[in-house]
């Protein structure tokens, strides 16, 4: 049989995975719907990946239904009927109608009807075309009358259905509407299937019957188990499906792991992060943590797991009571310790115990690992079921094994299960050792370092300490990766816990009863008693000592003396109590926050890849030795070093970053550095005393510069042509008297920071060739001519910078800068807020996509000499010297841009503003009709079509000091709402409010002849500045859209109206318009009278 329908892979999927084959099946008339609303429909359903079944034309053409369509209506989950004035016409349609009624009344069906252009009583009664089509029907088959009667009784009961009538609705939107409910649907009560998620639907069902979602009490649900079983998983996928139905959600993974590292408050911290999505919650002990926990989510439905939880601490801290979250309330909790669930009062029968996978589903998970498929390939089926019968259905396991047998001979597989056999299959960490002893020397060292000491770390990083001249470890890590047994998750080395406890089980097996012969030291007690009791060894490559709490011992002065081949040596949180007086020449890597001695200045391990020794009092020597060479250096990072003074010269080639931040006593930088090749990252941020840099730069590799801070610092090196990489340059707060004209060659540079640089007047006109530069902050705009600035070629401008910001720098008067509008092509924003400029000049007006002016309490401008047509918002508030309302000022410049009359400043024209109201004189016109003036006629075609916009689609808004509404806005009032009459063409509408001296918040809402849609949504006044008046103008071209939408007359009845949403005190507003009929009386200025109150309603004070 041939069909229409696209099936895309998850809704097919999900679809013949739930005992449906299609999402939806489309019954319909052919002649009457196929090529408008059902091919609309039926597309839209296939974008949205929803599996439609549509009958082919041709199909209509026989006679008889094909037994293929009706199994395709049992095996649909939707049926939409679209009804139309021909559909009792067909007995093809009537057929399928029956037999959609047949599966409805089964509950294997959901129905849902559209009725295209009929008024649906007519169905339900049979009256008109429904009518006349079963009369011919009855006439037709009156040897089959029962089959009549049966079509007529499933018309009549799909009709009762509530469903969509066309004729009061745009097909686009109803076509939405079906679409999203039926989207809605499948979404919620379709399965969850990843490729690797086997067994994942029945036991999520299970967790979902505990989580009583639905019910207002708060639950704490667990689930418990052995490590590999997938706890995790199942949690995540929980989460995932359920997060977005509660107010906040925060799934803490790892706690057990990460209260070890980072304590309860830091955890604390990231739930109340994760759900509040605010950072500045700040405490300093868990209880007063867990008061903050009670007090700020007591009143929210938040989701919660907590994974791998194995102390009741945790538990305590995280989630002590059910009185601590609002109604609704879900806390998961994943522990291989049931007891803690209990001792926790987490009820034994919301304690979900995690199952392994059966058979079958065993079988499934290693097929797709080992073969890609969810079966075993031929010749090994007896050998994969034997694999699988040895994992003993935990997923780990399988996930671990199906890899390492990968693409290996059947002969190899049989050796490989022969092992497996001499290790009982009750303990994972022997399964798991099957891969472990499958892998190279190289492999099981990175796998072991890994599980000691890098396990959450970052790739890259872990990857340079790792390597030297002869040995890169990233092929290794690959292996580790194909094997499943490491993971590379956010840029981060990871792995299950099982095979970290795998890895480190290794290692403690090498010496059970003496640590110090131990190949990796990172538990607590086995470091503090080798280095107390000076039992190291030359076996020793690793050694990580890094308690929650911070701890004071004595080592023995010689602790690492004995350890010839130490690579890694990790201490933080520990202070000791004497200086050691030796450290290995054979370190790798070196991380010692907070040392509190001087370092041996002669220690240089030639070995060292990177060094971590933030705010230690480690010092520098003035000179090293010149036969020391540190080739494998890559990372320095001494930030905080009070001690260093000077960075000598250092003979490190492949160094690519060097921080030395806040070394506040730091004087001087060596020449060397000033040429180093693979330099990427310098940071020398708040470095006080720096005074000397190398006189130039030339560091090819360079990508980010920090200088920020370095107050005393007040010449900066030239650049050299070569140094093409720099994208980011920060000398914010510096002392810098100059930018050198050099800066030209950073040809790559996006950020230069330059705020609040005191000793700095001007930039080098050579500035204009950054044309990557974005992001600009400089306290000066003043420009420094230079001899090689703009010779006539191409290359100047910044042609991706669309915000610059000159905001707050009270040296800050001359704009030279922005005196060639060509070279700011993107231009957007432009903030000279709270400067001392005086005039803006008149290149601003050509700025070709300048939208925004920022120049509120510029307390010296005087003049703004033109504005872009592109403008649509100026903030000008606090400005009193500003000329605002003369015939050249800003209040007229944006109005003439607006048009809302024709450009020639009639508006400030003494004659023009006598056809305006005084405050005297109310509301009312001469001749009493505004429409009658000659000077308006031509405003109001009684035609719309082909008419254009100047105002370009945009709404204006400015923000202007002032105390006196411009007489012109021809509409003025007290009260909520104004309202006038407009002909055909919606002429150009100014509202402008005065707030007086109170904060006002809240929207302006416009309707045309009673239609109650809410045109635009402005926040009408800041409250931050007394005497500022806001106006506003809509575009045309909505308010034209809403008047074609209101059934519209020669004469259209506008009301303009404000709601408040905080408590207000509005002196008064009012609404410019070439309105077409006299106001009203109601609409006459009452200067009387002020308005206080609450959201809409109006009260009156005298």
């Amino acid at each position: 049989m041939a069909f229409m329908g696209t099936k895309s892979a998850s809704s097919s999927s999900s679809s013949t995975m739930s005992g449906w084959t299609y999402d939806v099946f489309l019954s319909f008339g052919g002649s009457d719907t196929r090529k408008n609303f059902t091919d609309h429909l039926y597309v839209a359903l296939n974008q949205k990946g929803i599996f439609t079944f549509r009958d082919d034309e041709k199909l209509e053409q026989g006679t008889f239904i094909a037994p293929e369509l009706l199994r395709a209506i049992e095996e649909s989950r939707f049926a939409v009927v679209i009804i139309s004035q021909d559909y009792a016409s067909s007995r093809w349609c009537l057929v399928e109608l029956a037999k959609i009624v047949e599966c409805m009344e089964k509950e294997r069906l959901i129905v849902l009807p559209v009725f295209h252009y009929i008024d649906p009583s007519d169905v339900r009664n049979l009256r008109k075309t429904f009518g006349e089509a079963f009369a011919k029907h009855e006439e037709r088959y009156q040897d089959n009358i029962e089959e009549v009667h049966r079509w007529k009784a499933a018309l009549t009961k799909v009709a009762s259905i509530s469903g969509w009538d066309l004729q009061d609705k745009h097909e686009a939107n109803v076509v939405e509407e079906i679409v999203r409910k039926i989207s809605n649907k499948l979404i919620s009560t379709c399965s969850i299937v990843h490729k690797d998620f086997v067994g994942i639907n029945s036991r999520m069902e299970e967790l979902v019957n505990l989580l009583g979602m639905g019910l207002n009490d708060v639950h704490f649900i667990g689930i418990w188990g052995m490590g590999g079983l997938g706890k995790t998983t199942l949690a995540r996928v929980v989460y995932d499906r359920f997060r977005y139905y509660f107010d906040g959600s925060s799934f803490l993974a790892n706690v057990r792991e990460e209260c070890g590292k980072h304590g309860l408050v830091h955890l604390q911290k990231q739930l109340l992060f994760d759900i509040l999505i605010e950072s500045n919650t700040d405490f300093s002990n868990v209880q007063w943590g867990c008061n903050v926990i009670e007090k700020r989510l007591c009143y929210k439905s938040v989701l919660i797991v907590l994974d791998d939880v194995d102390q009741l601490d945790q538990l305590e801290a995280l989630a002590g009571e059910r009185v601590w979250f609002g109604q609704g309330s879900r806390v998961i909790i994943t522990t291989r310790d049931q007891h803690l669930l209990i001792k926790h009062d987490v009820a034994r029968a919301k304690i979900y115990k995690a199952k392994k996978l059966n058979s079958d589903e065993a079988l499934q998970l290693f097929s797709r690992k080992a073969f890609k498929k969810d079966h075993p390939l031929e010749g090994y089926e007896e050998l994969s079921k034997k694999a699988v019968c040895y994992a003993q259905g935990l997923p780990l396991a399988l996930n671990v094994l199906g890899p390492f047998l990968k693409h290996r001979s059947p002969d190899a597989w049989k050796s490989a299960l022969d092992r497996l056999e001499e290790t009982p299959p009750k303990k994972v960490l022997d399964t798991l050792r099957i891969s472990f002893d499958g892998l190279e020397e190289t492999e099981k060292k990175i796998f072991l370092d890994i599980a000691c000491f890098f396990k959450g770390k970052n790739k890259d990083h872990v990857t340079n300490i790792l390597q030297t001249p002869r040995y890169k470890p990233s092929i290794d890590i690959d292996v580790l990766m194909e094997k499943s047994l490491i993971t590379i998750f956010g840029g981060r080395l990871w792995m299950h816990d099982l095979l970290q406890e795998l890895g480190r089980q290794i290692v403690h097996s090498e010496s059970p009863e003496q640590p110090g012969s131990r190949s990796r030291l990172w538990l607590k007690d086995d470091v503090l008693h080798v280095l107390k009791n000076n039992t190291g060894s030359k076996k020793i490559r690793g050694i990580m000592l890094h308690p929650p709490e911070a701890v004071k011992v004595q080592l023995h002065m010689e602790a690492f003396k004995k350890m010839k081949n130490l690579k890694f040596l990790i201490v933080e949180n520990v202070h000791i109590c004497e200086p050691l007086e030796f450290l290995p020449h054979s370190l790798t890597f070196l991380k010692w926050p907070n040392y509190p001695f001087h370092w041996p200045s002669e220690y240089f391990p030639e070995q060292l890849v990177a060094i971590e020794m933030p705010h230690s009092r480690i010092r520098l020597p003035k000179r090293i030795k010149q036969e020391l060479r540190l080739e494998n250096l890559i990372a320095v990072n001494l930030s905080g070093c009070e001690f260093i003074t000077k960075l000598p010269k250092l003979w490190a080639p492949n160094l690519e970053c060097l921080n030395l931040s806040s070394c506040r006593n730091l004087v001087e930088i060596d020449e060397y550095f000033g040429s180093h090749e693979k330099l990427k990252f310098w940071n020398l941020s708040y470095c006080g005393n720096l005074q000397i840099l190398p006189s130039q730069l030339r560091l090819k590799s360079l990508r980010s510069f920090f200088l920020s801070g370095c107050s005393r610092l007040e010449k900066l090196p030239n650049f050299h042509p070569e140094m093409e990489c720099l994208k980011d340059l920060f000398l914010a707060e510096s002392g810098i008297r100059e930018v050198p004209s050099s800066i030209e060659h950073l040809t790559k540079l996006e950020a230069l920071r330059l705020y609040d640089c005191k000793n700095l007047w001007d930039l080098p006109d050579s500035i204009y060739k950054l044309q990557q530069l974005y992001d600009l902050r400089t306290p000066t705009a003043k420009l420094r001519p230079t001899w090689n600035s703009f010779d006539g070629s191409s290359g100047y401008g910044f042609v991706n910078m669309t915000q610059l910001d000159l905001s707050n720098h009270e040296g800050m008067i001359e704009l030279d800068l922005l005196m060639k509008p060509d070279y700011f092509p993107a231009l957007e924003r432009i903030d000279l807020s709270g400067t001392n400029i005086v005039t803006i000049p008149e290149s601003i007006s050509k700025f070709p996509r300048l939208e925004q002016l920022l120049i509120s309490s510029c307390k010296l401008l005087r003049e703004i000499q033109g504005l872009p047509q592109s403008i649509r918002r100026v903030r000008a508030e606090n400005c009193m010297l500003l000329d605002t309302q003369s015939p050249s000022g800003l209040l007229n410049q944006v109005i003439e841009i607006i048009g809302i009359l024709p450009r020639s400043n009639k508006l400030m024209d003494p004659q023009l503003t006598n056809c305006f109201p005084s405050e005297t004189e109310g509301a009312e016109y001469e001749d009493g009709n505004i429409s009658m003036d000659p000077q308006f006629s031509n405003n109001f075609p009684s035609e719309t079509k082909g008419v254009e916009y100047e105002d370009g689609g945009v709404d204006r808004t400015i923000y202007f000091w002032g105390t006196e509404m411009p007489k012109w806005f021809n509409h003025q009032s007290v009260d909520n709402s104004i309202s006038f009459f407009v002909g055909r063409k919606f002429p150009k509408l100014a509202v402008c409010i005065d707030p007086g001296r109170g904060f006002v918040s809240g929207n302006v809402h416009i309707s045309i002849n009673g239609y109650k849609k809410r045109e635009k949504n402005y926040y009408l006044c800041d409250g931050t500045f007394e005497n500022t008046l806001f106006l506003f103008s809509p575009t045309q071209r909505s308010l034209q859209r809403r008047l074609n939408e209101s059934n519209p007359t020669d004469q259209n009845l506008v009301e303009v109206s404000i709601t408040y949403n905080t408590f207000y005190y509005i002196k008064r507003w009012g609404v410019h318009v070439e309105c077409t009929c006299p106001p009203r009386e109601d609409d006459a200025v009452d200067y009387g009278y002020s308005i206080k109150g609450w959201g809409s309603k109006k009260q009156r004070t005298r």
